[in-house]
C-alpha cells in the first residue's frame, strides 16, 4: 500500500487573501501566536489534507503549526496575508474546542488552558533535531524505512484476510488458539498503521487507510483523529489533551460489573453505534455546511466512505462468523482485542496521574515532550513492537516528530532525538514494558477502582453493585453503546 506524502510546505504557495469585505463572522477566525486569522479558503488547498484547517477552525493552532511543519517560520509568513489585522479575542476560540464538555475538567476554558510555545528559539531541541534530519543521508534512510513500513503493512493485511479466510474454510487448518492469536496480533498491528495514517497528510489514498484505526474495536478514527492528531499531540497531558479522559466513561458502572457492561457496551458500538454516530457526523457536516469543514464535497467524500466501508468490514465479519456456526471464536478474538487494545491505547502516558502532579516549567515544545512521554515495548524488538503496541515502541521520538510517516522512521530517528536531548539534559528513560509495567497499573486504574457513583457517594462495595441506581447505570450503558453514545 503507498500512501501520498505530505507534501513540503516551502515547495507550496498560498492563494490569493480573501478580498475586502470587512471582518468574517467569528466562525471564520483561527489563532495563531496571538493573532486572528481567516484560512476559510485553504481549507480545500491544505497540503495536509482539508481535515487538518477546517477541524481547527475557532481554536489557537499555534502548537499545531510548529509541531507538524518542518519549517512553521515560513508557514508564519505566508499566513500573513491571511491575517484579520487585529489580536485575538477569547470570543474567537471555542470554550471547548469543538468537542464534547465532559472530555474537559469542570471550568476548562480553551482561551485560558491552552498552552502558550513559542517556535521561533532557532536554538531549541525541535529545531536541532529538525535540522539533523535534513541532512541527505539520514532523508534517504528515513524514506527507505517509510517504504518499509507500507510493505509490511501489505503483507499484514494479505494476513489478515488469509488467516479469517482459512477458519472460514476449514477449521483444522486454523486452530481455534492459533486464530485468536493471530488475529489480536494482526488488529493490533492495523490499528498501529492506522495511528501513523491519522499523522500523514489527509490527502489521496490515506483517507481511507486512516480507518484501518478501528481494526481494533476500540475508536472511531473518523472523529477521533482530532483529539489524537491535533489536541492530544500539541498539547500532551495539559489540560487540553482529551485522550486522558476517553475512557472514562466505563468509570460510572460498577467495578465487578465493568469488564462485562463495557465489553457488551463496544459490541454495541460495532453493530450500530459507531454508524449511527457516523450518520450523525453527516447530519452535522450538512449542517455546519460542507465549505466550512472540507472545503469541497470531493474534500469530504474519501474520509466518509473509507470509515463507512470499515464499519461495514467489522459488522460482516460478524455476520459471517455468526452465520458459519464459529461465533465463540469471533467472539473470543473480540474481547481479548478490545480490551488489550484499550489498556493500550491509555498505556502511552501516565493518564492516572493528575494533569497537575506532571506539569513542566520548560517553555521548550519539544523538551516537555519527552518529559511527558516514553516508549512501550512488547517482545523488545522494536520494529515488530512499533505494530504490537500500535505504534509505540518509539512513542518519544513519535511525539517530538509527529509529522513523521511510519514507526521505522521514528525507529532510525531515535538516536539523532537522545542524542540533542541530552544536549538539553533530558534524561533518555528505557522503556517501559506493556504487560511487565503498564497493564498492571491500567487494571488498578480503570477495573479494580470503585465506580464514581461509590466514590462521590462513600458507599462500601455491597451498596457499589447492588443499589438501584448502579443497576440502572449498567442498563443505561449498555444500551448507549447500540445508540452511538460514549463512542470515541
Amino acid at each position: 500500500m503507498t500512501i501520498d506524502d505530505r507534501p513540503d510546505e516551502e515547495e507550496r504557495e498560498l492563494p490569493p487573501p480573501p478580498g475586502p469585505g470587512g471582518r468574517p463572522p467569528v466562525n471564520n477566525v483561527w489563532v495563531y501566536n496571538g493573532r486572528a486569522y481567516d484560512l476559510s479558503d485553504w481549507i480545500s488547498k491544505h497540503p495536509g489534507g482539508e481535515f487538518f484547517i477546517g477541524r481547527t477552525k475557532n481554536r489557537d493552532i499555534t502548537s499545531i503549526i510548529g509541531s507538524y511543519h518542518r519549517d512553521p517560520e515560513k508557514i508564519a509568513r505566508m499566513i500573513e496575508r491571511y491575517s484579520l489585522g487585529r489580536d485575538a479575542t477569547p470570543e474567537d476560540i471555542h470554550p471547548k474546542n469543538n468537542a464534547p464538555d465532559f472530555l474537559f475538567k469542570e471550568g476548562f476554558n480553551s482561551w485560558d488552558d491552552t498552552p502558550k510555545y513559542k517556535f521561533d528559539n532557532k536554538n531549541d531541541l525541535l529545531h536541532k533535531v529538525k535540522a539533523r534530519i535534513k541532512e541527505p543521508e539520514l532523508a534517504a534512510r528515513l524514506k527507505r524505512m517509510d517504504r518499509a513500513f507500507d510493505i509490511v503493512v501489505a503483507v499484514l493485511i494479505f494476513l489478515y484476510f488469509a488467516v479469517q479466510g482459512l477458519r472460514l474454510w476449514d477449521t483444522s487448518w486454523m486452530p481455534l488458539p492459533v486464530f485468536v492469536i493471530a488475529m489480536v496480533l494482526l488488529r493490533s498491528s492495523l490499528a498501529g498503521f492506522g495511528h501513523y495514517a491519522i499523522h500523514r497528510a489527509q490527502k489521496g489514498l490515506n483517507k481511507y487507510a486512516v480507518n484501518a484505526f478501528d481494526m481494533n474495536y476500540v475508536a472511531l478514527s473518523f472523529v477521533t483523529a482530532d483529539g489524537h492528531a491535533l489536541l492530544h499531540h500539541p498539547h500532551t497531558q495539559s489540560e487540553v489533551d482529551i485522550k486522558k479522559n476517553v475512557f472514562t466513561m466505563m468509570m460510572q458502572v460498577p467495578r465487578l460489573y465493568r469488564v462485562p457492561v463495557h465489553t457488551v457496551h463496544k459490541f454495541g458500538h460495532l453493530l450500530t453505534g459507531m454508524i449511527i454516530r457516523l450518520l450523525d457526523v453527516c447530519r452535522l457536516t450538512r449542517k455546519v455546511g460542507i465549505k466550512d469543514m472540507y472545503g469541497t464535497w470531493g474534500g469530504a467524500l474519501p474520509h466518509f466512505i473509507g470509515s463507512f466501508g470499515v464499519r461495514f468490514l467489522l459488522v460482516a465479519e460478524f455476520v459471517v462468523f455468526t452465520v458459519a456456526g464459529d461465533f465463540w471464536a469471533w467472539a473470543l478474538q473480540f474481547v481479548i482485542t478490545l480490551w488489550i487494545s484499550t489498556f493500550m491505547v491509555v498505556a502511552s502516558h501516565d493518564f492516572e496521574v493528575p494533569t497537575e502532579e506532571l506539569h513542566t516549567e520548560t517553555e521548550d515544545w519539544a523538551v516537555n515532550q519527552l518529559e511527558q512521554a516514553y516508549d512501550l515495548t512488547v517482545v523488545g524488538n522494536k520494529y515488530v513492537d512499533c505494530f504490537l503496541s500500535a505504534g509505540l515502541s518509539s512513542h518519544r521520538v513519535h511525539h517530538v516528530l509527529p509529522f513523521q510517516r511510519s514507526g521505522f522512521a521514528n525507529i532510525a530517528t531515535e538516536d539523532v532525538v537522545r542524542e540533542e536531548a541530552a544536549k538539553f539534559g533530558v534524561e533518555w528513560l528505557p522503556a517501559k514494558s506493556f504487560f511487565g509495567d503498564r497493564f498492571p497499573k491500567l487494571c488498578r486504574t480503570y477495573l479494580l477502582a470503585p465506580s464514581r457513583d461509590a466514590e462521590e457517594n462513600r458507599w462500601g462495595f455491597v451498596r457499589e453493585h447492588c443499589a438501584p441506581t448502579a443497576l440502572k447505570t449498567c442498563v443505561t450503558y449498555t444500551v448507549q453503546g447500540f445508540t452511538g453514545i460514549g463512542t470515541v
